[in-house]
């Protein structure tokens, strides 16, 4: 793997472009969040897959799929990261996520449960949490009860564990993730066998869209507030949302929503995940920075504005 080049601000977020052996192109990131400080919690954000075959509207990776990294392409991109940091490889950092989750559906790749357990071999981490944010895409269920197994045997109480959702309508939800996937009633039933008492919740996640419901009262029809939790982030401002017309009801100036406070009235823990403004113009949120930037040589609003440098 070489480093072809870079962007973004080292006291926020770093997006990183490489060319693997085969001549093809990834990247990956590295955050902190501010106030706190990178050794209280730092985060790793790799790809899995060469594009995504998913599509979802407002996702800059799913532009064209090139097939599965190898498990030793995906330790690639963390070593790069940590070995930049930690020589020794061992990682002082209270909070010590990696996620799964720049480019491409995990669930497709199986080489990702090999390397959730080479993991704990390679470092010297404490502090690690292993981070999975998921379609669940339909046909992959062999992908999560191997999951399952993994994170019981290494990972209580330190595994997160993710799935989108993004609107309680079903329709809706099948044009903003225009693939078959689980319902969620069979999300339900996994999780209910994923979570133990005592470990962290299993969280929801809802990009929130102008004009996507979240209804209360359908969540509780499937998922318990004791073992699930909310979280609600913005959609961010990439080239796929912005030709689809989808615009995000979280805003970054605005920290109350009719939505929010009814979910908390049922019974959920919610979270309000914002980040910070300026990862936008880095391009460290959502998506694929490599080729809509470099293709389309433009500027959207928002997002997408931080020039990348070669190395």
């Amino acid at each position: 793997m070489k480093i072809i080049a870079k962007t973004g601000n080292e006291d926020i977020a770093m997006v990183y472009i490489a060319e693997m052996e085969n001549g093809k192109l990834i990247e990956f990131v590295e955050s902190v969040q501010p106030p706190i400080p990178r050794e209280k919690k730092w985060v790793l954000i790799v790809s899995t897959l060469y594009g995504c075959p998913v599509g979802c509207r407002f996702c800059d990776a799913g532009e064209y799929y090139h097939g599965k990294f190898s498990k030793n392409e995906i330790i690639s991109q963390i070593d790069y990261l940590i070995l930049n940091r930690f020589p020794d490889r061992k990682v002082p950092v209270q909070k010590f996520k990696i996620q799964f989750a720049r480019m491409g559906e995990p669930a497709f790749n199986q080489n990702i449960l090999d390397v959730l357990e080479e993991l704990p071999k390679l470092y010297d981490a404490p502090g690690l949490l292993p981070t999975i944010s998921t379609i669940a895409p339909k046909g992959t269920d062999r992908f999560f009860e191997r999951l399952l197994v993994i994170k019981e045997k290494i990972y209580k109480k330190r595994f997160q564990l993710q799935f989108s959702i993004h609107t309680t309508d079903s329709k809706l939800r099948d044009w903003l993730i225009p693939v078959e996937k689980w319902d969620m009633e069979k999300i339900s039933r996994y999780g209910e066998l994923f979570y133990r008492k005592g470990e962290r919740k299993i969280t929801l996640n809802f990009a929130l869209a102008e004009g996507m419901p979240v209804n209360p009262d359908v969540l509780l029809q499937h998922f318990t507030p004791n073992k699930f939790l909310i979280k609600i982030t913005p959609v961010n401002p990439t080239y796929q949302a912005n030709k689809n017309k989808i615009s995000s009801h979280i805003l970054p100036d605005r920290e109350k929503y009719k939505i929010i406070d009814a979910l908390r009235k049922v019974g959920y823990e919610v979270i309000l995940s914002i980040g910070e403004l300026e990862e936008n113009f880095i391009g460290s949120n959502c998506g694929q920075y490599i080729t809509n930037y470099l293709r389309e040589k433009e500027i959207i609003k928002g997002g997408y504005t931080y020039p990348l440098q070669e190395v």
